[in-house]
């Protein structure tokens, strides 16, 4: 039986916290026993954890290459951990995996957060053993529950995280095969070799994204969200919206765009739309020193956190999509509700989002896979090494007193902000030259006036029209060096293009007549 994950990246802890493995050198089944209530109880809400058997562990990391079980004794240590999921209360059952390693051996258990916490387990294996315990983890170790701890226990018994419950107005037809197979591609589990011939049901309980008996089986949230193309249906609002308001909020006039679908497309389409349509560079230039310096209006990385952010930690049981707000001095991404009361007003203001429990842990667990997240509170702090290198302003955070909502705004940078306050571009200092492609550089060269597609076309001696599209005439758009003469009507015949203020200033830079300065 395979994972959903690649082994590699198991082993490394590239896309699961340290705290959610623990390794076992060898078969010791009172151990793996307590350490297998501990995941099922998922005291923190973060999908459980991996019993590794085979490998030694130094300080709670691996040591490698494996130490491995001899492989007669696979068959019988498989029959005994079912055996010790029967000693616990209520009964547990993790998904094993037998894996080679270098030629080594070794047993995998996927012990899941369970749908009927609290479990417990017997104190020892001795016979006539009549005391049962809670256990938790406790960062890498498990530890039996105090009186404190069973008392939070407890209010866990009937709060099984929204995405991990069973969707019962779905059918096992709602899940797609063809995404699933995707998923399992991009992160290069070996399920996707086997999925091809697997049965369906049997699949998709490897992966753990369906539940309840055989002849009833129903598909979890979690895996409606990332492997049915309409998410929607039956998440009302799962969608992210861009909306640009170029002229600010009070204005009349807005563009919005809406990404919908499954969480990891439309998640990369949303991104890709920022990136290519909001996303400018700057090169600054300087008298005294040949080095320029380069910034951009927005840090990219900080507002891909961001978004992933918002996507993860949502409410999909919340009506209201993920919204960016692309204003003249600011982006926003925001989301419904707000953090956990566990992170407190001062934490949010000194940047530490240290969260005891996660709204999604099935969620995130997908999205570390296919590296979209980190998790563990690390989200913030790689977005504010983003925002420093940058040089842009500190993000600031927004909430209310209910933690109904939660707003990320990002500042525009201040080379970005003090252009806008200028009226002629031409008339301030030090000297900047927009970065241009040596296309785009050749397309200024040769515009004189109004020109059509076709004249570009062959005073540049190309014949490709939809290369010279998305080559030269896109990027020339985008960068607002270029503009159509009639742009309400992209598609007319009578449609040409000719330079902005920007583009007729670069062309004479360009020329060497003159210098673009900001």
């Amino acid at each position: 039986m395979n994972l959903p994950i690649n082994i590699n990246d198991l082993l490394t802890a590239r896309t699961v916290e340290w705290e959610r493995l623990e390794f076992k050198v060898g078969w010791n089944p009172e151990a793996v026993l307590h350490t297998m209530c501990a995941f099922a109880n998922d005291f923190h809400n973060l999908g459980g954890g991996y019993i590794i058997i085979g490998v030694e562990e130094d300080n709670g990391r691996p040591v490698l290459p494996a130490v491995g079980l001899p492989a007669m004794q696979l068959d019988d240590i498989q029959k005994e951990i079912v055996a010790l999921g029967h000693r616990m209360v209520p009964y547990y059952h993790p998904i094993i995996a037998p894996c080679e390693i270098n030629g080594r051996h070794i047993l995998v258990l996927w012990a899941m957060g369970g749908q009927t916490r609290p479990y417990r387990a017997p104190v020892s294996l001795a016979k006539g053993e009549q005391r049962f315990v809670y256990y938790i983890r406790k960062g890498s170790v498990t530890v039996r529950a105090r009186h404190q701890d069973e008392a939070e226990l407890m209010s866990l018994a009937a709060t099984v995280p929204f995405d991990d419950r069973m969707n019962q107005g779905a059918s096992l037809d709602d899940l797609d095969l063809g995404l699933i197979r995707a998923y399992l591609k991009q992160v290069k589990s070996e399920l996707f070799r086997e999925s091809v011939k697997m049965d369906f049901v049997r699949l998709c309980r490897q992966m753990n994204i369906v539940d309840g008996a055989d002849e009833s089986v129903r598909p979890k949230n979690v895996g409606l969200m990332f492997f049915n193309d309409e998410p929607s249906q039956f998440f009302p609002q799962t969608q992210i919206d861009v909306v640009h308001f170029p002229e600010g909020l009070g204005a009349n006039s807005f563009t919005e765009k809406i990404f919908k679908g499954s969480l990891y497309p439309m998640l990369q389409d949303a991104l890709s739309h920022i990136r290519s349509m909001v996303i400018e560079e700057k090169v600054v230039k300087h008298p005294d020193r040949p080095e320029a310096d380069r910034f951009f209006n927005y840090p990219f990385p900080a507002l891909e956190e961001a978004l992933c952010n918002a996507v993860y930690h949502r409410s999909y049981e919340i009506r209201e999509p993920v919204e960016v707000r692309i204003l003249p001095d600011s982006i926003t991404v925001g989301s419904f509700p707000g953090p956990d009361r566990s992170i407190r007003d001062q934490d949010m203001r000194e940047f530490h989002f240290l969260s005891r429990r996660y709204r999604n842990r099935r969620v995130g667990e997908f999205l570390k896979e296919l590296e979209m997240t980190e998790g563990r509170g690390t989200g913030i702090p790689k977005m504010l090494r983003e925002i420093e290198k940058n040089g842009s302003p500190e993000p600031i955070f927004h909430t209310d007193n209910d933690r109904t909502f939660f707003l990320v705004e990002f500042p525009v940078h201040p080379v970005f902000a003090e252009a806008m306050k200028k009226e002629d571009v031409t008339e301030v200092t030090p000297e900047v030259t927009p970065e241009v492609t040596p296309e785009v550089e050749r397309l200024l060269n040769v515009m004189t006036g109004d020109h059509s597609r076709k004249e570009l076309q062959k005073t540049l001696a190309l014949k490709d029209a939809e290369h010279f599209r998305k080559t030269y005439l896109l990027p020339a758009i985008n960068d607002g060096l270029m503009e159509m003469t009639l742009p309400d009507k992209p598609k007319s015949r009578l449609q040409k293009y000719r330079l902005t203020e920007t583009g007729l200033a670069l062309q004479k830079l360009l020329a060497g007549e003159t210098r673009v300065r900001t």
